[in-house]
């Protein structure tokens, strides 16, 4: 099939085809209340909705790792987690004073 013959055929009918004159009842209005309809977005609603539909997997998620938590059997003395947190914390600090 040429693509190019059927565009220059369908051109040639479109412009021997006449626009009508006639507008159909209330036309401007039905698309103006069409419009008006359409501007309308209610951003409250839809973070509302987002919200609740993010909130069955937080709870979910908190509830795994708590039972996780409880039954993982890994204790720990506060003293060796604190030590761990300020490596942890403090490990960046170190390498950057270096690095100056």
């Amino acid at each position: 099939m040429n693509l190019d013959n059927l565009q220059q055929k369908l051109i040639a009918a479109a412009r021997t085809a006449q626009p009508s004159d006639r507008v159909p009842y209330a036309f401007e209005k039905r698309i103006m209340a069409r419009l008006a309809e359409a501007a309308h977005i209610d951003v409250l609603g839809a973070w509302s909705a987002a919200l609740w539909r993010a909130a069955v997997p937080c709870i979910a998620i908190t509830l795994l790792s708590g039972a996780w938590l409880l039954w993982s059997g890994h204790q720990q003395d506060s003293s060796e987690f604190s030590q761990e947190f300020d490596t942890a914390v403090f490990a960046s600090a170190g390498s950057a004073d270096e690095a100056w």
